[in-house]
Parts: C-alpha cells; sequence; structure tokens
C-alpha cells in the first residue's frame, strides 16, 4: 500500500509540474492569469507558472496578420454604384490589449475598415475612385490605425483591392477612352500634316529665292552683255562717222548693209510667211559686205590693198546709184 501511495504520489507531483510548464511557440505570446487576472505575459520559450494558481489567458499571435475585406456595394458622391473589395495588413503590438480591449480583435478591424471604406469612397466621385488608389489607401491607413491604436494593433498597410463599376458605366468609360484616343490621333495627324505643309512652303519659298537670284544673275550678266554690244555699237558707229567725214564709201555700204540685213531678218520672224521673197540678188548684198571689209581694215590701219568688188549683174537693184 505504501508503494502504490507512493508511486500515486509521484504521478500526481509529474502531472502538476507538466502543467504547470508553459512552452510558447515563437511568433506568439501568452497572457497569464492569476485566478482570472491578468499579471503577465509569457514569451517565446520555457516558461513555468504553477498550476491551478495561474493559467494562460489568450494565445496571441504576434505575426504581422492579413485580413481580408469582403466585396460591398459603395454609393460614390456622384450616385454611381461600384463594388468594392479591399485587404488589411495588421500587426499586434501590445497582447495584453489586444486581448482584454477589445472581445474579438479581427471581426472589429474588418467592421472598422468596413465603415471607413464607406466614409472615405463615398465622399469621391467615380472618376477620383478610380484615379486616386493612392490617396484612397493612405486615408483608410490613417483612419483605421488611429482608431485601432487603442487595442495595441499597429495597421501596417490599407490596400483597394478592385473597384468595379457598373456594367453601362464601364461601356460609356470605355466609349469615352476610344473617343479621346481619336481625338489625340486627329490631334497629331493635323500637326504632322501642318509640320509637312510649313516644311513645303520653306521648301517653295527657298526655291522662289533661289530662281529670283538666278534671274537676278542671268538679267544682270544679260545687262552686261548689252552694255558690251553696245559699247561695241557705240564704237563701231563712232568709227564709221570718222570714215565718212573722211569721205569714205564704204562707211555708207556698211549702213546701208546693216539697214538689209534687219529687212531680211524682220521677212524671217513673220509668224505667217511661208515664202521669203528677196527684193535684190544675194550679189549685192555680198558686195556690201565686201565694202565692210575695206572699212575695217581703212580704221584698222593696214595698208592692204582692198578686196575686189564683186561684179554686179547689169540688171539694176534697189540700192544701186546710192553709192
Amino acid at each position: 500500500m505504501e508503494v502504490t501511495a507512493a508511486i500515486f504520489i509521484l504521478v500526481l507531483v509529474f502531472f502538476y509540474l507538466a502543467t504547470s510548464v508553459k512552452v510558447v511557440r515563437q511568433g506568439h505570446e501568452y497572457t497569464i492569469e492569476h485566478f482570472g487576472r491578468f499579471v503577465t505575459v509569457a514569451k517565446p520559450g520555457f516558461n513555468f507558472y504553477p498550476a491551478f494558481f495561474y493559467r494562460v489567458g489568450r494565445r496571441v499571435n504576434m505575426m504581422e496578420q492579413v485580413l481580408d475585406i469582403p466585396g460591398q456595394e459603395i454609393i460614390t458622391k456622384d450616385n454611381a454604384m461600384v463594388a468594392v473589395d479591399g485587404v488589411v495588413f495588421f500587426q499586434v503590438l501590445d497582447p495584453a490589449k489586444a486581448a482584454y480591449e477589445v472581445s474579438d480583435l479581427y471581426v472589429a478591424i474588418m467592421q472598422l475598415t468596413t465603415t471607413n471604406l464607406r466614409t472615405v469612397m463615398g465622399s469621391m466621385d467615380l472618376d477620383e475612385l478610380l484615379s486616386k488608389r493612392d490617396e484612397i489607401n493612405a486615408r483608410l491607413l490613417s483612419v483605421v490605425d488611429h482608431a485601432t491604436s487603442p487595442w495595441g494593433v499597429k495597421i501596417t498597410r490599407v490596400e483597394i483591392k478592385d473597384i468595379r463599376p457598373p456594367s453601362d458605366i464601364s461601356n460609356a468609360m470605355a466609349r469615352q477612352m476610344k473617343a479621346e484616343r481619336d481625338k489625340r490621333a486627329s490631334i497629331l495627324e493635323a500637326e504632322g500634316l501642318r509640320a509637312s505643309e510649313i516644311l513645303r512652303a520653306e521648301g517653295e519659298k527657298q526655291a522662289q529665292i533661289l530662281q529670283a537670284e538666278g534671274r537676278r544673275e542671268a538679267a544682270f550678266r544679260d545687262a552686261e552683255a548689252r552694255e558690251r554690244a553696245a559699247e561695241a555699237e557705240a564704237k563701231a558707229t563712232q568709227m564709221v562717222s570718222q570714215a565718212i567725214e573722211t569721205g569714205s564709201a564704204q562707211a555708207i555700204n556698211y549702213f546701208i548693209a546693216q539697214k538689209y540685213v534687219d529687212a531680211v531678218g524682220k521677212f524671217a520672224e513673220s509668224s505667217n510667211a511661208k515664202t521669203i521673197l528677196f527684193p535684190v540678188e544675194a550679189t549685192q548684198l555680198i558686195g556690201t559686205l565686201g565694202g565692210i571689209g575695206e572699212l575695217a581694215r581703212e580704221a584698222l590701219g593696214k595698208d592692204a590693198k582692198p578686196a575686189a568688188e564683186p561684179a554686179r549683174p547689169k540688171r539694176a537693184g534697189p540700192f544701186e546709184g546710192q553709192a
């Protein structure tokens, strides 16, 4: 009986010691209660608290956690109904407050986030909701983190996962986007045509400037040529005049030949003339030109004898008797 009693006592002692040992896993902390009153927090590792006098109150997860916010319908400022869902990232910093300041931490955070989500997004237009997600996340984070700080919880991030407007609004937005892109394409095309026309006009302007410069250069050269021809003609006229003053017959023949050539040229310039009739024989013109040669040799002071005037036909011409 004594041996049995000793064994029984040893078993009770072992069971008591086993129940008094509290092994806490990494990333968790336990609240320890003494007859129902919180006294301390058991850290990760080996902890010994006498059984019956102390017990574990709450097992608190100290790691960062993710809480999914279910989808909900929200009416925006411009009376558009949108479906929204999101996620909340939080971490418990004070396990005692998280265990005893709020009844159900997860439900409290979810309800608080949902309420503020409706408040923040309901004060914005649909266009702002779709274009200012970062601003919505920042406002939600500030509001929810401030509200959960008495619970010993730190809200690290609040993210909007999806915003789903109604199908008719989505179609209208798609048409608006297409119209905007068509507008941009038209503007770019018009700007391209404008640039092309400007370049073409600049090219034509430059070409006209170059053509005008070319015409001016040609006119200048033509004027120089005419000036030289006039100077030569004036010099020739002066020489002929001097020859006439000295009584030279060749000078008179020069002027007659010149008038004769001008008259024949006018016949050739006529657009309606098909046949040209010369009033005299061609040998008379050759004889006159021979006289011009004699005049030139006399003006140059050469001693050579003048060429014999070709024999003229006996038939009288209009210029005979004038020399």
